[in-house]
């Protein structure tokens, strides 16, 4: 019975312990609250001191040097992207700004008595561009003797020569350009008139076969023109990226021909955006792209000569149309395709 008692009064001491033990931790919790509160009060205060005396905004600054605060990095960044693919003019026959460089952002709180100078900083980064205006040449014998405004009018020029059935209209080719200059225009039927031959021979057989340009460069090498096509990307940067190569746009399954001589390094699928590519080496540090392709003729190891068919054209990999993407690159370094091959385009 003493036993009894005993153990029973243990259990009392032991259950007002632990309510003991319940009410410290109860206490030591509200008071980690209240600091808490405070804390995030006192938080609240300093945001609150800081936003009536301080703005948000970003420090701009262009090839180096500071050029100005902006108050939405998006909204002027969207702006340059839109003089870059546009211009500030609305000539339709431009194609693109060229800007070497893009300013770069740093956010940063800015007294409020400071004013941000967006339109300021625009006119700093777009009055170092060169527009480039698109256009195309008819040519005869190779020579430019007209320009007209858009690619159609220039297929109307040469249908009707067909139709008229010129004696020269094997050697009237079109001609896509882009310069810093916008060329005069000449009216359709001014460019038939001026460009008509009458026949004085029986009808002319007409060729199935092009000539590839050979191109004699500064690295010590000859290029010829890896695919026939239209010009529709040039090097350097782009809305979306810095453009490595020249792309050349055609039918899938155009001939893609070797540019110069070499041993094939690379011939496979690419997963970093390339598709079926091919990588020529011409030595010394001379290396050919040759990407997107739909089926590759050609692998590792192999010489191939100057010319010689390596590929199709297709759009593999990241692209939006069946094309020809070319680089040529120096030491690992890629060069302005255009310093090469397809002059003048």
């Amino acid at each position: 019975m003493c036993h009894f008692i005993v153990k029973l009064s243990h259990c009392k001491t032991k259950g007002v312990l632990n309510i003991s033990i319940i009410k410290r931790s109860i206490i030591r919790i509200r008071a980690s609250l209240r600091l808490i509160i405070l804390l995030c009060i006192a938080l609240f205060i300093i945001i609150g001191i800081l936003a009536f005396f301080y703005k948000t905004a970003y420090i701009v600054t262009y090839n180096g040097e500071f050029i100005g605060y902006c108050e939405s990095k998006s909204k002027l960044q969207e702006k340059i992207n839109t003089y870059i693919e546009n211009g500030n003019s609305d000539n339709q026959n431009i194609a693109y700004v060229q800007i070497d460089s893009m300013p770069k952002y740093e956010l940063t709180f800015l007294k409020r008595n400071i004013q941000t100078n967006d339109n300021n900083i625009y006119n700093a980064v777009t009055s170092t561009g060169v527009t480039y205006y698109n256009y195309f040449a008819i040519q005869l014998n190779g020579e430019d003797k007209y320009f007209v405004s858009k690619y159609y009018e220039a297929e109307d020029i040469i249908n009707k020569l067909k139709e008229k059935d010129s004696n020269n209209i094997d050697n009237i080719k079109i001609a896509e350009r882009y310069n810093t200059e916008l060329a005069s225009f000449t009216s359709i039927d001014d460019c038939v008139n001026g460009l008509y031959e009458k026949k004085v021979v029986k009808k002319p057989t007409y060729s199935t076969t092009s000539s590839k340009a050979t191109y004699v460069s500064s690295l010590g090498i000859s290029f010829v023109e890896p695919a026939q096509g239209i010009i529709t990307s040039r090097f350097g940067i782009r809305k979306r990226d810095n453009h490595k190569g020249i792309d050349v746009a055609n039918s899938i399954g155009t001939p893609i021909r070797a540019s110069a001589a070499g041993t094939v390094t690379y011939a496979q699928y690419n997963n970093g955006g390339y598709g079926y590519l091919v990588i020529i080496s011409h030595g010394n540090g001379i290396q050919t792209y040759y990407a997107h392709n739909s089926k590759l003729y050609v692998s590792k190891g192999q010489t191939v000569s100057q010319g010689q068919v390596i590929a199709a054209m297709g759009s593999t990999g990241i692209s939006t149309g069946s094309h020809c993407h070319w680089e040529i690159r120096v030491n690992g370094i890629a060069q302005n395709p255009q310093k090469y091959i397809y002059k003048g385009r």
